[in-house]
């Protein structure tokens, strides 16, 4: 294969090419492939962070409701198994209870990237900027894009519906654009989150005017994730409408694969259960899918992607399949 600054993405009706040497978010983040792993809690670790990071993208460590000790140990982990200067990032939910504290620890061990999710990033861009560490905030409008590039974010990871987890209401085909109309003349970048799991998700993005891609569900499947292999597995015999969302009416949509547990979920919700008996469902459930491998009752989350992967390869195959040359004529 050739070399990542020689790819060319051939597209049916002409050529769309991905100048790697010259593309903002490499140079950015001081990565070989513009791709960004996705901040999955209770799944993306210092395992799977350097994996990705020494096959030329951007891990990154999930925060997540993380003990602040436990995250610092994952940080030097990460620091360990990374070759060289390659850099990695770590990913805060604002709305955790304990994000005040990965905000401290991000700061302390001047974490190269920060992206950030469910919440308002205005302190951490405040906190973080004049350290030199670079902010990425995830968004889920045009609206939101806007007002962080406003107060100073590196880039934008505008994340569509398709996504597993939490979500919001667009598509990442309408979303992308707009909020790359959106941030523009503020000269931001924008990162493409939803739905991409293969090369032709990546031409996709590019075609939307997006200069990278941010990826989880296919990172799932990849030898350096250390989840339990059930987990892998029901990502692995998913189709194309093996997602459930659940928590509408609670304001925060979740998208998992289908199981005993999405539907309870949707039993409740029908019913107009009470929050908090809708919520209590949820405790727990997306550590016992990780760690204890309940596939039935655990909550997997997972992007609508799930159905285009098919195979568990190393975070460097996953990453040069994403770039290799040539998509299917059917784009």
């Amino acid at each position: 294969m050739k070399s990542a600054r020689d790819v060319k993405i051939i597209i049916k009706a002409g050529e769309l090419m991905i100048d790697i040497k010259n593309n903002r978010i490499c140079k950015l983040l001081g990565i070989e492939y513009p791709v960004v792993q996705g901040g999955m809690a209770w799944v993306a670790n210092a395992d799977l962070a350097a994996g990705v990071s020494n096959a030329g993208g951007l891990g990154i460590i999930a925060a997540a409701n993380m003990p602040p000790e436990l995250l610092e140990q994952e940080i030097l982990k990460a620091k360990s198994l990374i070759h060289g200067d390659k850099p990695f990032g770590l990913n805060i939910m604002l709305m955790s209870p304990t994000a005040e504290a990965a905000l401290e620890i991000a700061a302390k061990h001047k974490v190269k990237v920060v992206t950030t999710g469910a919440g308002s990033p205005g302190k951490v861009l405040n906190k973080l900027k004049p350290l030199g560490i670079i902010v990425m905030p995830v968004v889920a409008s045009a609206m939101q894009a806007k007002r962080v590039a406003k107060q100073g974010a590196d880039a934008v990871i505008a994340e569509g519906m398709e996504a597993g987890g939490h979500i919001g209401e667009l598509t990442t085909m309408v979303l992308t654009p707009q909020v790359v109309d959106a941030v523009s003349s503020l000269n931001v970048p924008v990162i493409t989150a939803g739905g991409v799991a293969d090369k032709r998700g990546v031409a996709a993005a590019f075609a939307l005017g997006a200069e990278g891609v941010q990826v989880g569900t296919r990172f799932i499947c990849c030898n350096e994730c250390s989840i339990h292999d059930n987990y892998k597995q029901a990502v692995l015999n998913a189709r194309d409408r093996s997602t459930a969302i659940t928590g509408q009416s609670l304001g925060h949509p979740v998208r998992c694969l289908r199981n005993k547990l999405t539907d309870e979920f949707e039993r409740l919700e029908a019913e107009r259960a009470p929050a908090a008996e809708i919520e209590a469902l949820g405790t727990g459930k997306l550590r016992a899918a990780v760690v204890d491998g309940d596939v039935e009752w655990g909550s997997l989350m997972s992007g609508q992607s799930a159905g285009l992967v098919n195979d568990i390869k190393s975070a460097r195959e996953i990453i040069e399949d994403l770039f290799s040359r040539g998509v299917a004529a059917a784009i």
